[in-house]
């Protein structure tokens, strides 16, 4: 028997040309935002030529440069440490495979992303898709696979945006085959949001709302909002802005006037920062005694560029260094994986090395639990019922909350001024788990304004 190996590329072209504008994203974001018109399902290669039966192709899409960038900044390092597990290959239906990992960065642009993943499909004959982060990155790609019949993974967005966002009805039978997510969702929003707003900091319960007018958004302001109100919150909604918008004049002084003491905002990490900056010029972060920010807010790099803004500045991680779990497909706790990336870049761990890691984990799984991963339907079939602990937390898809998709936790957590000595600026501490008690709690919640 020959000895099966990993080979593996990245995507180079029209990496070189200049990061697009976030007007540029803006624009075409509304159209991966939404998601893409479904094609009709296209005649499915459901097995491989005798040539090529013995290698597996995987394609990986995520946002590497552009205003998503930060999602993307740990995946070489997760990458690396894939193929270094994969390089004997993976064994599924008694049969060894030789595995390629073929990468593409989607430039923050969701056209782009369905560009990428049709040429995936057409000339790279991929046999399974995986893609992260963000509606503008995931829907794009999975409405692509979906059209064309290739089974595709998911993760790091919420799971509403997915399946409400490209098309499914409340009630009504799924209308995907193909494309499965494993991420969180509003009741994982609503349980940490009620479990950090119910605890130490105590407010008048007054909630100032920065929603844009996205798929993260829009599926946020109608699931959430109305969740968090039966919680005993007070909704303050301005109503959706545009994602890219310069001035928030208005809805600074709403907030001010109602006197919102907790603020939570779901914007890409551009707006946030400039909203954050006019909050603190208009005096409105004086009086916030909670500021609940998602989407942005998640990783080092980002928080950093705020200054001291960033302080105490109240998120959510859906993998911490903390979590007591390992992947299956390397064998790394969570604790070896943000060391191994500090050590090895310099760089401060992020939460997504554990989210992209957890991906990779539940793709190769249902790989390895099909009777034979060259077979389309059958690698489709393995992902509607895989069930698996990845570095994330238990996966199954049998649970659904609705079909093609499972919850993942969120758990409370706060950006506070690192200790002396530290050499990174920032430490991003636990600070409550209703969403797992498996992950332990590291800190109580402070002020923003203390």
């Amino acid at each position: 028997m020959r000895k099966s190996t990993l080979t593996g590329r990245h995507d180079t072209q029209g990496d070189s040309k200049a990061a697009i504008t976030r007007r540029e994203f803006v624009r075409k974001a509304g159209i991966g935002a939404g998601g893409l018109a479904l094609a009709g399902t296209l005649p499915t290669a459901l097995s491989r030529t005798a040539s090529a039966a013995d290698s597996i192709k995987v394609g990986f899409i995520s946002p590497l440069t552009g205003p998503l960038a930060s999602f993307g900044e740990s995946d070489p390092f997760i990458l690396a440490q894939v193929r270094k597990a994969l390089a004997g290959g993976i064994t599924a239906g008694g049969k060894k495979y030789a595995v390629e990992i073929i990468t593409k960065d989607t430039q923050s642009d969701p056209v782009r992303s369905g560009q990428l993943a049709k040429e995936l499909i057409n000339s790279d004959k991929v046999d399974l898709m995986l893609s992260t982060s963000t509606p503008e990155t995931v829907n794009p790609v999975a409405d692509a696979c979906e059209a064309a019949g290739v089974p595709s993974l998911s993760t790091v967005m919420p799971w509403e945006a997915f399946y409400f966002g490209r098309g499914a009805k409340p009630g009504e039978p799924s209308p995907f085959k193909w494309t499965y997510l494993f991420s969180f969702g509003v009741k994982e929003f609503l349980n940490c949001y009620v479990s950090q707003w119910s605890g130490p900091v105590k407010t008048n319960k007054k909630v100032g709302v920065l929603y844009p007018n996205d798929a993260d958004g829009n599926a946020i302001r109608a699931h959430l909002g109305p969740e968090l109100a039966k919680a005993g919150f007070i909704i303050v909604d301005p109503g959706g802005y545009e994602d890219g918008t310069t001035d928030y004049s208005a809805q600074i002084a709403k907030f001010k006037a109602e006197q919102c003491e907790i603020f939570n905002t779901f914007p890409i990490p551009p707006d946030f920062a400039t909203f954050w900056r006019q909050a603190a010029q208009q005096g409105y972060t004086k009086t916030v005694k909670i500021a609940q920010i998602a989407k942005t807010g998640l990783f080092p790099s980002t928080m950093e560029a705020l200054g001291s803004l960033a302080y105490n500045l109240a998120s959510g991680c859906y993998w911490h260094p903390t979590f007591p779990y390992k992947s299956p497909l390397t064998g790394m706790p969570s604790k070896e994986i943000a060391d191994g990336y500090e050590k090895a870049t310099g760089k401060q761990w992020s939460q997504q090395l554990g989210a992209t890691m957890s991906l990779f984990d539940a793709g190769f799984a249902a790989l390895q639990g099909s009777s034979n991963p060259a077979n389309k339907a059958e690698v489709a079939k393995a992902l509607s019922t895989l069930k698996v602990t990845t570095t994330v937390g238990p996966i199954d898809f049998t649970k659904g909350p609705v079909p093609n998709c499972v919850g993942t936790p969120i758990i409370g957590t706060q950006w506070v001024k690192a200790k002396p000595g530290s050499k990174f600026k920032l430490d991003y501490v636990i600070t409550e788990n209703a969403d797992d008690k498996n992950v332990p709690v590291g800190a109580q919640l402070r002020p923003y304004n203390s």
